[in-house]
């Protein structure tokens, strides 16, 4: 049985964690499939990544969990990849969508997910969950029209590659978008 590399993204708040949770149940309980979970690291911070491959380059995360678990057959549920660095650093902040693409490809050749499940939700609703969960980090506190700039980066990049992210309304009930995410899913 071959690997399977999915990817969560969307703005802070858009239920991300609530539904890589639910996926790695699915795909455990439901499909008998062995489940490896990681998160980019830092939230995705370029300098951050940057800083770690270059101090322990034998040490990234591609390296140590992602391609290991991939060639023993497991499925790889990450909590942001290479997308959020695109959205977040280069429409976020700014950082040359060029040189992004330049540092995607040094770091993980051609290496992409199989599936990216993007979990859309207008600026407010996210902003109003962070809000009544635990306090905000320095990331989440950012203004809302940094996430305005993140959610177009995030759209962007769907009607880029339609075939690999999937644009799901997370706006509505956890059980609404568990049916989408399983109904996705259910062929892979």
């Amino acid at each position: 049985m071959s690997g399977l590399f999915i990817t969560v993204e969307g703005i802070d708040g858009a239920g991300k964690t609530t539904h890589l949770e639910w996926l790695g149940e699915y795909f455990t309980r439901r499909r008998g499939r062995s489940v490896v979970t990681t998160r980019e690291p830092g939230g995705t911070p370029l300098g951050e990544a940057i800083r770690e491959l270059l101090l322990n380059s034998d040490c990234s995360i591609l390296d140590r969990i992602i391609l290991p678990a991939l060639a023993a057959g497991h499925v790889v549920l990450s909590d942001r990849f290479t997308d959020a660095t695109f959205a977040y650093q280069g429409w976020g902040r700014g950082v040359s969508l060029a040189r992004l693409k330049i540092l995607e490809e040094w770091v993980q050749g051609d290496l992409k997910p199989d599936l990216t499940l993007y979990f859309d939700v207008p600026v407010h609703i996210g902003r109003e969950r962070l809000r009544q969960g635990r306090p905000l980090d320095r990331f989440e506190r950012e203004q809302a029209d940094f996430f305005e700039r993140v959610r177009s980066g995030y759209a962007d990049r769907a009607a880029r590659e339609p075939h690999r992210v999937r644009v799901i309304d997370s706006s509505r009930s956890v059980a609404d978008v568990e049916k989408e995410i399983e109904n996705i899913v259910s062929s892979y």
